[in-house]
């Protein structure tokens, strides 16, 4: 009995695994990305919690914000890899042997497509209005002493 020929040649499969390889590093990223997050804004909640201030609260939101784009950086990269591993995968795709090159992806993953996705979303917008939630706290608290 004959096997089937691979379409797929090795330096293909090493291709694919130095692909992977840097998916797998951008996860980590977005990961780590997550915890500086949710160590800083803690910081500040666990503040706001003592001394509820408006300026504390809305200062709050610029960690936020940065880490909220920051991770949204990684996702896109993720995402754009996650494309060429595909087309290099795909015989049907030409793509040069060993191309780490995703500038062709850009136009498929925007960014406002992954800032505003359901991951992101979930997680920094509901650390957002928590924050905002404070500061419509600690305004109501000034207006009401």
């Amino acid at each position: 009995m004959t096997q089937p020929s691979s379409s797929i040649t090795p330096e293909e499969i090493k291709h694919l695994e130095f692909i992977q390889a840097v998916v797998t590093r951008l996860g980590n990223g977005s990961f780590l990305i997550k915890g500086w997050t949710m160590t800083a804004v803690g910081i500040f909640f666990g503040i706001l919690a003592s001394h509820l201030s408006w300026k504390i609260a809305a200062t709050g939101l610029i960690p936020i914000a940065g880490f909220w784009l920051l991770d949204s950086y990684y996702l896109r990269q993720e995402r754009l890899f996650r494309r060429l591993y595909e087309d290099v995968r795909n015989p049907a795709v030409e793509v040069s042997l060993f191309s780490m090159n995703v500038q062709p992806y850009h136009s498929a993953v925007p960014w406002k497509g992954v800032v505003m996705s359901r991951t992101m979303l979930n997680f920094y917008a509901t650390l957002a209005a928590v924050d905002v939630a404070f500061i419509g706290g600690a305004l109501v608290k000034a207006i009401v002493s």
